[in-house]
C-alpha cells in the first residue's frame, strides 16, 4: 500500500468513495443528509487536489487503485486573547472503500496524516464525528484521539426526524 496526495486521475473513485461516505451519514442522520449525494463535485476535487491548504491524501493498493482518503485542512484558529496561537491540520473526511476494510488501511491513512501534520509544524490533528457514527468514534478513541469540545443541538422541527 501506498498514501500520497490525490491527483485528478483519482477523483473518480475517490467520488465513489465520498458515496459511501454519505451513505453512511445519511441512514444516521436522513434530516440533514441526502442519500445519492455527495459532499463534493469533480469541479470542487479538481480544485482541492492543487490547494495546498487543503491536502488530499488517498491510500492506493499495488495497482494505484484509491482504497481510501483523508481530506485535511489548515486551519488557525481565530486569535483572541483568551487563546494560545496555533495551527491546526483538521481532517475533514476520512474513509476507506467497505470492501478494504479491515486491512488497517484507516489506521495507515491517519498516521500518515499525523507524520503530515509535523512536518507542517501543526499542534494537533482534529476532526468531527456524527453521533451515532459509534465505528468512526471507536476508531478514532483507538488512534488515540480524545474529546476536545461537544457541539450540542435542539431540533425545533420534528417534521423533518
Amino acid at each position: 500500500m501506498n498514501i500520497r496526495r490525490a491527483e485528478n486521475r483519482d477523483i473518480k473513485r475517490i467520488l465513489e468513495l465520498l458515496g459511501q461516505v454519505l451513505e453512511i451519514h445519511a441512514k444516521i442522520r436522513p434530516d440533514i443528509f441526502v442519500s445519492g449525494t455527495t459532499k463534493y463535485s469533480e469541479d470542487d476535487l479538481k480544485e482541492m487536489i492543487l490547494d495546498d491548504e487543503k491536502p488530499i491524501f488517498v491510500a492506493t493498493d499495488e495497482s494505484d487503485t484509491v482504497l481510501g482518503y483523508a481530506f485535511c485542512q489548515l486551519k488557525s484558529p481565530a486569535f483572541t486573547s483568551t487563546m494560545v496561537p496555533h495551527k491546526s491540520l483538521f481532517i475533514d473526511d476520512l474513509c476507506v472503500d467497505e470492501n478494504a476494510r479491515g486491512q488497517r488501511i484507516g489506521e495507515k491513512i491517519f498516521e500518515y496524516v499525523k507524520d503530515e501534520a509535523k512536518k507542517l509544524g501543526c499542534y494537533e490533528v482534529t476532526l468531527n464525528v456524527w453521533k451515532g457514527n459509534e465505528s468512526a468514534e471507536h476508531f478514532y478513541e483507538k488512534m488515540g484521539m480524545t474529546t476536545k469540545e461537544r457541539m450540542m443541538e435542539i431540533i425545533l422541527d420534528e417534521r423533518k426526524i
